[in-house]
């Protein structure tokens, strides 16, 4: 009987700490908007490629014993847009191209992680942009983890690029002039939520 509660009691601790692992193992990381962009770049009639970016606020749960675990969720407010001409700026926050009065925000939810190396990942999600919802693949890199020297917290930081055509999502204004492709390129930083 005594060798029966004995060998209860190590299974009972030994699941109670491989779950405790298993909750520590994934953490979650709030993007810092003041380092973390998203970075566009679109033809302009075939003489240069036009470039602006968002900020962007969001989580990412960072699984480190199992990366393809990991999720990211990601909101951007349209009217943020930064493109370096004011004038052009409130244009593009204009029912022509984001109509942000309409849809104030984007959102990216990952579904999937697949590792393609020990620091990268294609992330495959649905991207919500100007009302329509479609799947769309991030490759990412992961650059760094550990202390920030400034702020002296946990942080992680990431570049990621993917491409998307504008008349996925039913824009196609001046169609003639830009090109349907969006290039985009994304840099993040993380902070470690306590």
């Amino acid at each position: 009987m005594k060798m029966h509660k004995w060998l209860v009691s190590c299974v009972t601790t030994f699941l109670f700490l491989i779950g405790t692992l298993s909750v520590q193992a994934a953490d979650t990381y709030t993007f810092d908007p003041s380092h973390s962009f998203i970075f566009w770049h679109v033809n302009h009639l075939g003489f240069s490629n036009q470039s602006g970016k968002w900020p962007f606020t969001g989580t990412v749960v960072l699984d480190e014993a199992k990366p393809q675990n990991s999720k990211v969720d990601v909101t951007v407010h349209t009217a943020d847009v930064i493109s370096g001409v004011p004038k052009l700026d409130e244009h593009l926050r204009g029912p022509q191209f984001l109509n942000s009065t309409q849809f104030p925000s984007a959102t990216y939810t990952s579904q999937k992680v697949v590792l393609t190396g020990k620091h990268s990942a294609k992330v495959i999600g649905t991207l919500t942009f100007l009302g329509i919802s479609k799947p769309l693949r991030i490759n990412v890199t992961l650059n760094k983890m550990g202390i920030n020297p400034l702020s002296e917290k946990n942080a992680v930081g990431f570049s990621a690029t993917t491409e998307l055509l504008r008349s996925d999502y039913g824009n196609t204004t001046l169609a003639s002039a830009l090109s349907d492709e969006v290039k985009i390129n994304i840099e993040a930083e993380a902070v470690l939520n306590k």
